[in-house]
């Protein structure tokens, strides 16, 4: 018979796994999050081989913009790949992966500027972006060009956020209101919003560990030590239920540039 690990041991596992990146491939057989409908990569990849110059936003290890531009040898690519990161160890992946697309990848804090030249792309992307500075993206996009982004939506994993912290309040800045107000602020034009509410579960309480180390905004300061007694529960809660259930919110925004 086969011992299941006890709670020190999935602990120790989920907080012992690298963070850098935004590869979530560990996670199989773990925890599970339904897709969005619209299919980002997809569309980043369909707008990137009509596109000339591409800006890809807080890439964290370049690894959905890689895919995106993937395919066959030959396939159409945009002349130009830049992509901004703010934190070292993530540009160092960003640039291993988005190497064979001949990929550029510069540090750029997420709440400031950006070390580009006004009017350069015709194409800027960000899927999860800590923070869009909208007249930043406006000014970097050509005239006619285009900002999509998928973004993570108002109380998101809020059950796994009270979960930990007990009730907390929803805020609204990431709500597509506010978003569709500071695009037309800088002077886009929003062209496509789509929302979703998507099912995320959780099999162990190393995934919930792993997972709150990497996505930093859902417990803010989260440590094991500093939260042993709520994983404790958690741990608890996924044997009694077989999992644990919370809701992801997720939104799609296509902005234009007039010209």
């Amino acid at each position: 018979m086969v011992q299941r690990p006890n709670f020190d041991e999935l602990v120790a596992e989920g907080d012992g796994v690298p963070v850098e990146g935004w590869d979530f491939s560990w996670f199989d057989g773990r925890a599970t999050e339904e897709r969005p409908p619209w299919g980002y990569a997809r569309l980043t990849g369909e707008r990137a081989r009509r596109a000339g110059a591409v800006l890809d936003i807080q890439t964290g290890g370049g690894e959905v913009l890689a895919a995106a531009l993937g395919g066959a040898p030959g396939a159409a690519r945009p002349r130009v790949v830049v992509a901004t990161e703010s934190w070292p160890p993530n540009a160092v992946l960003a640039r291993r992966n988005l190497a064979p697309v001949d990929g550029r990848v510069l540090l750029a804090a997420d709440d400031g500027g950006l070390p580009l030249r006004s009017g350069t792309f015709d194409l800027v992307v960000s899927r999860h972006p800590t923070e869009t500075v909208w007249p930043e993206v406006a000014r970097v996009l050509q005239p006619g060009g285009s900002y999509l982004s998928q973004q993570v939506g108002a109380g998101t994993n809020r059950e796994l956020t009270d979960f930990m912290m007990g009730p907390q309040p929803v805020s609204q800045s990431r709500s597509t209101a506010i978003a569709i107000r500071e695009a037309t602020q800088a002077g886009l034009e929003v062209v496509d919003v789509r929302e979703a509410t998507l099912r995320v579960e959780f099999f162990d309480v190393a995934a919930v560990v792993h997972f709150l180390k990497k996505v930093l905004w859902t417990v803010p300061g989260f440590t094991v030590a500093g939260y042993r007694e709520q994983l404790a529960r958690m741990h608890d809660h996924i044997l009694a239920s077989g999992s644990f259930v919370c809701h992801s919110r997720r939104f799609l925004i296509e902005a234009r540039r007039p010209g």
